[in-house]
């Protein structure tokens, strides 16, 4: 989830904003911004033009940078002094245990951390834990602090504190979308999710630098889980003394601190000298929230990275023109766009309904035709290049005779008896995409079925989404928080999962995903989740649309060390501006 929940709003226009670059989502939703790159980048690529927002420069950043422990004052002013500058979106939360959609994500991953990361090339890596032990029955894991482990404000970071931020993370007061589901393997969570215990009786400090971790069964994804942001380490005096606004003020462990935030216009990190990796490379990252037209900007250069839209990639691509040399090409990334649907209400409760509706959708003429073939149809929910992807997966083709037959088969086959259908993204009065739009006449035109469209802000749409408030929700997608199909199947599927927005529930995928979890065996593992996979297809538990193709980025020159990553992650501490 860096749930990856975000919002697509995908339209000609924004397409290559959304899908080639790196905003719009940590399974995050993706959202209307965000930080993936190859879902994301710049999301408001080709929106209109916004007056331009006054960022600081870097006259004082020498003068603000705080004294870096180890440094002379003179070396700390020898520390490079490049600032990146992006757009970006309002994110719905800062908080690391409240994030569920990569628009947060994006920025709460430079601020925060955990035991463990990802680096640029996936791999799992230590963070604030330099090691880690697991015992041989695959339950127990004992996290070693690093020693140099300290928040912004220099105080030391400590195993209590890991404890004492998991167990807020679980508690209900903190009312986490995601504890459940990135916490719920360890012993004792649940108790806490439910109030009947305040503390986490599978974490334990054994003392200052060592942290114990016991969950429930032995699970090979365990450890990748404690990457996403529900797990990492808040500051407790931070949180208590700040009450409900602390995030003004984070004290975070991340790379970068939070220097500046006015909602609608700017977000400013500057580097976090006392960071346990090393200092950044970069001084200061100035998000513009303002929006504005990304290309003009860019060709402005009023920011230094942009998604290339649908009606400028031909030009871009055009070895002529001065901008060619500085497109990136990235691989699709790990995410799927889909149209969910609450199936414990009417219509959505009868599968031949659904299936009727997956049926009716021309797919490929929709990519080639709206999309020049530039995103990959889906048909499944793991996307291409995915550990467990199944290219001899079927799916639910278009067969518009199939989908009358289903039709007439299901309980609303009468129009007039048919409840209201209403279908609801994230917007604020926008256009919807294109794609939303052209399924929607495919449905009128093949089944006589109507569907309206209700737009509902970002933020109020992820917390109805977590409610499960919805018929239906389209304009989302999932993008993975780690490598393994547990991340999407599991999280999205299972009957009990938080994540599982639409209510689906099948005994047979609940009990595949269950002995998936515990499987040892790699080719065993992966067998039990393709067998889950075409089982939620077939029973049309979504409509999946669209996996990334390739993203077509810009980015300056000047601009060293910026990775296009599959999925969201810490990463702007390897980049650095090139004088």
């Amino acid at each position: 989830m860096i749930k990856s929940l975000f919002s697509v709003f995908l339209s000609t226009v924004l397409l290559f904003g959304l899908l080639a670059c790196g905003q719009p989502a940590v399974g995050k939703a993706v959202g209307d911004s965000g930080s993936s790159d190859s879902n994301n980048i710049e999301s408001e690529a080709e929106s209109e033009s916004s007056p331009a927002v006054d960022i600081q420069g870097t006259s004082d950043l020498k003068s603000d940078v705080a004294a870096t422990r180890g440094l002379s004052s003179s070396d700390a002013n020898e520390l490079p002094t490049g600032v990146f500058n992006r757009l970006w979106s309002d994110p719905p939360t800062l908080d690391p245990h409240l994030t569920s959609d990569t628009t947060s994500a994006g920025v709460v991953v430079e601020i925060f951390g955990g035991l463990v990361g990802f680096d640029i090339n996936l791999q799992l890596i230590p963070d604030l834990a330099e090691s880690w032990e697991i015992s041989n029955d695959g339950l127990t894991y004992t996290f070693k602090i690093r020693d140099d482990a300290v928040f912004h404000d220099g105080t030391k970071v400590t195993a209590a504190d890991f404890k004492w931020s998991l167990e807020r993370a679980a508690n209900p007061d903190t009312a986490s979308p995601t504890a459940k589901t990135y916490l719920g393997d360890i012993v004792g969570v649940n108790e806490v999710l439910e109030g009947k215990n305040s503390e986490i009786v599978g974490v334990k400090a054994v003392d200052d630098n060592t942290l114990q971790i016991k969950i429930d069964a032995p699970k090979a994804y365990f450890l990748a889980k404690l990457t996403y942001p529900t797990a990492y380490v808040v500051d407790r005096n931070n949180v208590s003394e700040g009450g409900l606004n602390w995030t003004d003020n984070p004290n975070g462990t991340g790379p970068f601190k939070l220097s500046d935030y006015k909602i609608g216009e700017r977000i400013i990190l500057d580097r976090n000298n006392l960071y346990h990796l090393n200092p950044a490379k970069l001084a200061r990252i100035q998000m513009n929230l303002a929006g504005g037209s990304s290309m003009a900007m860019y060709e402005n250069d009023e920011i230094d990275i942009t998604g290339v839209g649908l009606f400028d990639l031909e030009r871009i691509k055009d070895p002529g023109d001065p901008l060619n040399g500085d497109l990136v090409v990235a691989d699709p990334g790990y995410s799927v766009n889909y149209i969910g649907f609450n199936i414990e209400e009417p219509p959505f409760d009868d599968p031949k309904f659904r299936q009727a509706l997956n049926h009716a959708i021309d797919k490929e003429l929709i990519a080639k035709e709206v999309y020049s073939d530039l995103v990959v149809p889906a048909y499944g929910i793991l996307p291409p290049g995915f550990p467990g992807f199944n290219e001899s997966l079927e799916g639910l083709r278009h067969d518009p005779v199939l989908a009358k037959k289903l039709l007439s088969e299901s309980n609303y086959a009468d129009p007039e008896s048919r409840p209201r259908i209403v279908i609801t993204i994230p917007g604020t009065g926008g256009t919807p995409g294109l794609d939303l739009e052209v399924i929607i006449n495919m449905w009128m035109e093949t089944l006589g079925v109507e569907v309206e469209i209700q737009q509902v802000e970002w933020a109020t749409y992820l917390k109805d989404l977590d409610e499960e408030k919805f018929q239906a929700f389209g304009g989302l997608g999932w993008e993975a928080d780690y490598p393994d199909p547990q991340d999407f199947l599991d999280i999205l599927f299972h009957s009990e999962s938080e994540n599982n927005h639409g209510l689906y529930s099948n005994q047979d995928v609940d009990i595949l995903l269950q002995d998936a979890r515990v499987e040892t065996d790699l080719v065993k593992r992966i067998d039990l989740y393709q067998k889950a996979e075409e089982i939620i297809v077939d029973d049309a538990g979504w409509v999946p649309l669209w996996f990334a193709g390739e993203s077509h980025v810009l980015i300056k020159p000047y601009v060293k060390g910026y990775e296009l990553t599959p999925m969201t992650i810490s990463k702007m501490r390897y980049v650095y501006i090139e004088d």
